[in-house]
């Protein structure tokens, strides 16, 4: 069957355990402009990957949202209450711009803990991308991001550092595409019992694993594999714009390895422009189009592969053994 995604409101969701199917949540965390991209994105990529999904979508009630976009995913999106009850196998959480200094600070903060707790006991693996991820490891060990001293945007080689089921198949090294402010050191992640999956010289570790006490297999992006060809340069004319507002202080750097040599030179050619005359109408000048033209998405077949190998895995841990709320009930009944 296609990959069926559960938007159906209101009303319990499907419980499909005893079946060969699948039924994976992606709880959303972006930001209002990036919200439906980003379920786009990550839908494209399951969809690829296996047609046997059942995917549901949840909202975290604190991210700071538009009434407009709150109304918007309350037709299609469940609150996360809703998910502490839900059969699901695996679970998707996405990251998102970061406010406060302090991941502690975010308003979102508590809502993340209760879903790492809560994921751990009752999905076969989940996946943390970027803030989520940060957010993840700093609760449950304390480890702390650190500050970049600049924003890492680009598409990096990204090289294999042991074999693992997540990544059988895939080339030993892919380009993938990074965005964020902030890392996490490897030292610390050995340290805590985390297996860095794939790592990069100039962007550090990329993806990491752990298996946790309620049997889940944790898996941690500080990449974004989903991203379409022309996110990060939507994310750069974003960033321009907030410095052409005089919302940012410089001028932001272009996406690393990820324009051919006439769309740098493009990108090149409107920096000195936009420092000099800065006022934020400029904005609509800015050579999006022939930029775009520029572009060549280099990790789409590889963040296919990774996620078919994820779904994989699921299906394996579900043949394998009973869900962690089958036992649970099964204990229960005894």
């Amino acid at each position: 069957m296609p990959l069926l995604l559960d938007s159906l409101r209101p009303g319990p969701a499907l419980d499909l355990r005893g079946r060969n199917c699948l039924t994976v949540g992606l709880v959303s965390n972006m930001p209002d402009a990036a919200c439906e991209a980003t379920e786009r994105q990550f839908l494209k990529l399951l969809r690829a990957a296996s047609s046997d999904v059942v995917v549901l979508l949840y909202a975290i009630a604190a991210v700071p949202r538009s009434e407009a976009t709150r109304a918007d995913l309350a037709g299609r999106y469940r609150d996360l209450s809703e998910l502490w009850s839900a059969p699901l196998d695996g679970l998707i959480v996405t990251g998102t711009e970061p406010v406060a200094a302090d991941l502690k600070d975010e308003p979102y903060w508590n809502a993340l803990c209760d879903l790492v707790d809560w994921a751990c006991g009752n999905t076969m693996s989940a996946v943390w991308s970027c803030l989520a991820a940060h957010a993840a490891v700093l609760y449950a060990d304390g480890i702390v991001r650190e500050r970049l001293a600049g924003k890492l945007s680009g598409v990096f080689d990204c090289e294999a550092a042991g074999d693992h089921p997540l990544l059988s198949g895939l080339a030993p090294r892919r380009r993938v595409p990074h965005s964020r402010l902030n890392d996490l050191p490897q030292a610390a992640l050995l340290a805590n019992g985390y297996r860095v999956l794939t790592r990069s010289p100039a962007a550090g570790v990329d993806a990491f694993a752990k298996e946790q006490d309620g049997g889940s297999l944790f898996v941690f992006f500080q990449r974004h594999p989903e991203y379409d060809t022309d996110s990060l340069l939507r994310e750069y004319r974003r960033d321009v714009g907030r410095f052409l507002r005089g919302e940012g202080a410089t001028y932001p750097q272009a996406p690393q390895n990820y324009f051919n040599s006439a769309a740098t030179f493009l990108a090149d050619d409107f920096r000195p422009r936009a420092t000099g005359e800065r006022h934020g109408d400029l904005v609509g000048e800015f050579p999006m189009r022939p930029l775009a033209a520029g572009i060549e998405n280099t990790w789409h077949a590889g963040a296919i592969g990774l996620y078919r190998n994820w779904i994989r895995y699921l299906k394996d841990q579900k043949r394998n053994r009973r869900s962690p709320r089958d036992e649970r009930a099964q204990r229960a009944s005894a």
